[in-house]
């Protein structure tokens, strides 16, 4: 009898847990505590049993019974408040206005290149931040003793590996995957071991541009990076290209933009210049070429790093860097 009205309760708490409304619960009180229920029939039972076991059974009958009823009232109140949630609620009454967050102005203007670049038939890619130092400096003709290997400007990391300095890390990955032709960016994180001010940071973005085909050259190079530069502050801008030197290409260039947030006067970002310096370029190195698989004989190819970040500085009049990375929300909530 014992065993009877343990398996008679665990079947109970089975089934009223999968009960979906009020009628289906009726059903349930019947069958279980109704006058000819399950319990009432295990309780007329109790009178055929010994003396000496009456008291225990009957005892324990009661127990299961006043658990099932509280189990039953317990179900019963919540299916009733759930039906008045449902009866008593006012579609008219105005909701509760919940903060929502915004898109960082870094991601917006990558977006929006990266919109740029495709309607020029450019891929969009991406890739490590953690790289070898193979492919952040060796495979872009970077020289062993240069000084951007040094720990002055590179986060080195125990392993060996490091936080690429760059995304020019991807242009020998690309080409070994892909093959040429080749016309892709890769935006991305970089990060530079150096001292902060109002126009750099430890922690910005890149967009490392290449275009690898025959017959590319400069005229190239800078008829894409006028276009680009035109359909993100959608006018004229004023830009001037100078030699720079880098290893990954040759001839390298340095192209500025006209400062817009002094207008050309001098400022702190653009350090009394009256430009600021936007875009590393050139034509690709023949060496990384080889590096990549493809034969500098046949083709060639130029390469741009844009940095986003002062291009975002630029496109919003942002006078210091660190407010991008910073998380005050009182800065981010105005984008």
């Amino acid at each position: 009898m014992e065993k009877k009205l343990q398996e008679l309760k665990e079947q109970a708490l089975r089934e009223i847990k999968t009960l979906k409304d009020s009628g289906s619960l009726e059903d349930f009180k019947k069958q279980y505590l109704g006058r000819k229920g399950e319990l009432t029939r295990v309780l007329k039972e109790v009178k055929n049993l010994a003396a000496e076991e009456k008291p225990k059974i009957g005892k324990l009958a009661n127990e299961v019974k006043e658990e099932l009823s509280e189990v039953f009232s317990r179900t019963e109140r919540i299916m009733k408040n759930k039906g008045s949630d449902r009866v008593n609620f006012d579609p008219s009454v105005p909701g509760r206005a919940r903060s929502v967050g915004t898109i960082h102005p870094s991601t917006v203007i990558q977006h929006e290149i990266e919109d740029i670049f495709s309607q020029m038939g450019f891929l969009v890619y991406d890739g490590p931040q953690v790289e070898s130092e193979f492919y952040n400096f060796t495979a872009l003709n970077t020289p062993e003793d240069h000084p951007a290997r040094d720990s002055q400007d590179t986060f080195w990391l125990e392993s060996g590996l490091l936080l690429r300095s760059q995304t020019s890390n991807l242009q020998v990955r690309m080409l070994e995957k892909h093959g040429v032709p080749f016309r892709g960016i890769f935006p991305g994180r970089v990060f530079r071991n150096e001292a902060t001010d109002a126009s750099h940071d430890h922690t910005f973005y890149q967009l490392e541009g290449l275009m690898v085909d025959k017959d590319i050259n400069i005229g190239n190079l800078i008829s894409v990076m006028r276009s680009m530069l035109s359909a993100v502050f959608r006018r004229e801008v004023d830009v001037r290209l100078r030699p720079g030197f880098f290893p990954f290409v040759e001839p390298g260039f340095e192209m500025d933009i006209k400062c817009l947030i002094c207008d050309g006067k001098g400022c702190s970002v653009c350090k009394q210049s009256g430009w600021l310096e936007l875009m590393p370029c050139g034509m690709v190195h023949p060496e990384v070429l080889k590096y990549g698989g493809v034969d500098p004989n046949e083709y060639s190819g130029f390469a741009f790093g844009l940095g986003l970040t002062r291009l975002v500085m630029m496109k919003y009049r942002i006078d210091d860097i660190r407010l991008l990375e910073s998380g005050d929300l009182r800065f981010l909530k105005q984008f």
